[in-house]
């Protein structure tokens, strides 16, 4: 079965002092690993609707991506992962979100989230991965498993993530890609998350089905 390795995050992670800031400073990776881990809090708030969205951007209007927005957070609390806003500092320069596989939380990053649309790109994407989490057996676990088989995600996609992401990580990131862009596709894989219908609402590639088989989760 495979995994995303993200080794730069993973060792932010596991090195991250008991500290207030980052050891590395902020804008890097130790900083988003620091955060990642909940040792560094300050400036980082959890959200619990569109209304704290709101709260943080009173000059922009979320009304037309309210309801969606609400909807995926919903499933996600359902099933224990968190969503924060934090601040800027956290973020490698360009980051504007990440999901962590280990403690099912993912984060935006406030720099960019005052644009609806980009809003909604970052949270389905990063909603996508909690998704795929659950594919692979649990959302406490650190693994993910594609949703989708890989010949059914739009080629335009695929051929965007080529160019950013290591070879490993395609299969997981252009799916996610895809979601990202279509309205309804991650809140209704993370509804059945939620509902504990994922396997049979997305029929289980082959490897992941082994996998799953082999683990226990199916029979």
């Amino acid at each position: 079965m495979k995994k995303i390795i993200m080794s730069l995050l993973a060792a932010a992670t596991m090195s991250a002092p008991a500290l207030a800031e980052p050891t590395k400073g902020f804008y890097t990776m130790d900083a988003m690993g620091c955060m990642l881990v909940r040792e560094c809090t300050k400036d980082v708030r959890r959200v619990r609707s569109i209304s704290d969205i709101q709260r943080n951007y009173p000059d922009t209007d979320f009304g037309g991506v309210a309801a969606e927005f609400d909807a995926m957070l919903l499933s996600l609390n359902k099933v224990g992962v968190m969503v924060f806003l934090g601040h800027e500092k956290y973020f490698p320069p360009g980051h504007r979100g990440v999901y962590h596989t280990v403690s099912n939380n993912f984060y935006l990053n406030d720099a960019f989230m005052h644009r609806p649309h980009v809003l909604m790109t970052v949270m389905r994407h990063e909603g996508w991965h909690a998704a795929q989490d659950c594919m692979a057996g649990s959302i406490k676990n650190s693994m993910i498993a594609i949703i989708k088989p890989e010949e059914d995600v739009p080629q335009i996609w695929r051929e965007m993530v080529e160019k950013v992401y290591p070879k490993s990580a395609v299969p997981w990131e252009a799916e996610a890609k895809w979601a990202g862009l279509t309205e309804g596709m991650t809140a209704a894989a993370l509804k059945s998350c939620a509902a504990g219908t994922m396997w049979t609402d997305y029929k289980p590639t082959p490897l992941t089905e082994k996998w799953l088989r082999e683990e226990g989760f199916i029979n």
